[in-house]
Order: C-alpha cells, then sequence, then structure tokens
C-alpha cells in the first residue's frame, strides 16, 4: 500500500526514542441539566408575570361632541393659554393683554384663578398647529395636578368638606388674533407679516 502504515495496529509507530512522557488520560465530562431548567423556567415564569402586569401608559381624554351652537359665557370667566409655534406659553384674562407664562408656573395660575372663580372659571387652551405634541402632553398634565390642588384647598385650608368641583375647560384654535396678542414679545410671532 502506498503511504504505509499497518492494517492491524491502528496506531502511530513511535521512531527513536521512547518518551518519558506519559500519555494523557481523557476524563469524560458530563453536565448535569436538571438546575439549568429549572433556572430557564423560574425566568421565564417572572418575566411572563411582570409584562402582563405592567398596563400601557395612555393619557386618557374625553372629547365631548361637536355642537355648532354657539355657547355664550361671560369674557371675565376665561383664561386663555397660549402655546405658539416654538412651545412658548402665554396666557391672559378676558380681553386684557397677552403675559409670557413659564411651564413650571401653569398649575400654579390654574390654582389660583380658580379659587378666585370657583366653578365659574373656564380655561380656554389655544395650540398652534406647528407646535410639539410633548409640549401640549405636559400643559395637559400641569392642568390636571392644578385640580387636585384646587379640591384640597378648598376641602382643608377653606373648611368645605362637601366642596363638589366643576372642572370647565375646552381646546379652541389658535387664531390670528392670538398671534397679534403674543406678537409685542417676538415681532416675528406677529399675523400676516
Amino acid at each position: 500500500m502506498a503511504g504505509g502504515g499497518s492494517l492491524g495496529g491502528g496506531g502511530r509507530s513511535k521512531r527513536g526514542k521512547s518518551s518519558k512522557r506519559k500519555a494523557k488520560k481523557r476524563v469524560g465530562f458530563v453536565l448535569d441539566m436538571t438546575p439549568l431548567v429549572d433556572i430557564t423556567f423560574l425566568l421565564l415564569t417572572f418575566f411572563m408575570f411582570t409584562t402582563t402586569m405592567a398596563t400601557p401608559q395612555v393619557m386618557e381624554m374625553k372629547v365631548p361632541p361637536e355642537r355648532d351652537v354657539p355657547v355664550e359665557v361671560k369674557e371675565s370667566q376665561l383664561l386663555s393659554i397660549l402655546v405658539d409655534d416654538e412651545g412658548d406659553l402665554f396666557y391672559f384674562k378676558a380681553q386684557e393683554d397677552a403675559e409670557p407664562l413659564e411651564m413650571k408656573d401653569v398649575r400654579n395660575l390654574a390654582i389660583k384663578e380658580n379659587l378666585n372663580q370657583i366653578n365659574e372659571l373656564i380655561i380656554v387652551l389655544k395650540v398652534s398647529e406647528n407646535v410639539d405634541y410633548g409640549t401640549v402632553v405636559q400643559v395637559l398634565d400641569e392642568l390636571n395636578l392644578a385640580e387636585a390642588g384646587i379640591v384640597d384647598e378648598m376641602r382643608v385650608n377653606r373648611n368645605n368638606p362637601n366642596f363638589e368641583r366643576s372642572r370647565k375647560f375646552t381646546i379652541a384654535d389658535f387664531t390670528d388674533e392670538d398671534r397679534e396678542k403674543i406678537a409685542e414679545f417676538n415681532p416675528q410671532k406677529g399675523g400676516g407679516e
């Protein structure tokens, strides 16, 4: 046969001197899978339980049906909060001049004005079409947090435990008149220029 080798031996033939090196013994390796299966099922049940308990965070809004019938209210009962294209906030009451408003002051303004006209004040939120949605959500969150402050103030500090809150709130269109009201704070925000 070409290539040599023996048919019967099946191993390599040693050439030269025999070495004193000891042949390595192969030790069999056995992996017990039982604890790994237990851990896998524990992790699986843990993640299944925690994901089913997490509820999606959705802001709940109840929008009334549209009506074509105009509703008349006194101007003195209106508090308008404006959000312009850049997300800047302004407010004005009735026909007064607009004033700038910081996001951190929205809640305090809503509480103060509502306590001056208990269950009579209507907050009108006017948002520009180009404003970031996150800004609108922040304003709505602040107005919702203000409701708790109004009820607490009436029940605790004014000794009226049977106070019933009647919230009046609406969202209206951001008009050119609104742009003109805030134009003095930034000339580029004026309407029609």
